[in-house]
């Protein structure tokens, strides 16, 4: 086992969960209203709807399936002996990624085309669309070219996941996964590393203020009915 591979199986993921944690705790209690989506869809609404809602129906099944797979493996793997379930689950994963990409290409030709979106996009939120645009068809291409995987990740990844958790890494199961697997972990690292700097930390706050809060009182400054000075 070489030092490049316990690092990025045994030492990345508690770097990447430690800066998360602390830059995301101080971003909230120095800058706490930078926690929002900062939301484009006023400027351009059409695109955004399809680049938007499929992205997140899509990133939200996937990411459904990781944790089902991690929390019970054993279930997954009973589930997946009849083989038209296992059909079914993988069916639904793969449809799930393609319904991902096509969301965020869309997103990403929006940002890239759009004038107005365009002036209002930072470096980080093109850094983070390249990290999910490879982490989407890292795992289109790992679906692909290694099938049934919600199998082998009950089997091989969650006992992995499980021994992080435990602060104990067995990396030692990862040496044989094959190298798209790897650089599908390693950017999903790297994701959560970068997401407390991204626009993506408005997903860990509640509105809940908005359960409670006093009816916004709306000041025209203007007759309604005519321009100023009219």
């Amino acid at each position: 086992m070489n030092g490049i591979h316990l690092f990025l199986f045994g030492v990345l993921p508690y770097l990447s969960v430690l800066i998360f944690l602390v830059v995301t705790i101080q971003r909230y209690r120095q800058q706490t209203f930078s926690y929002s989506s900062l939301s484009s869809q006023l400027l351009e609404n059409r695109r955004h709807f399809w680049g938007s809602v499929p992205f997140h129906y899509g990133i939200l099944l996937v990411l459904v399936g990781h944790v089902v797979a991690f929390l019970v493996p054993r279930a997954v793997l009973a589930w997946n002996g009849v083989p038209w379930r296992l059909y079914v689950l993988e069916g639904t994963a793969l449809a799930a990624g393609l319904l991902t990409l096509f969301g965020i290409v869309q997103l990403l030709v929006r940002r890239a085309s759009d004038r107005k979106t365009l002036k209002v996009t930072t470096p980080s939120d093109w850094v983070l669309y390249a990290l999910l645009l490879v982490q989407v068809v890292t795992g289109i291409l790992v679906a692909y070219m290694h099938g049934w995987g919600s199998s082998w990740f009950a089997s091989a990844l969650s006992p992995w996941l499980r021994s992080l958790v435990k602060l104990s890494p067995d990396v030692a199961g990862l040496a044989t996964v094959p190298l798209m697997v790897k650089a599908h972990i390693v950017n999903a690292w790297l994701l959560i590393l970068f997401f407390p700097f991204t626009r993506l930390v408005h997903v860990l706050v509640i509105p809940n203020p908005y359960l409670w809060r006093k009816p916004q009182l709306v000041v025209w400054n203007r007759p309604r009915g005519g321009r100023e000075g009219a």
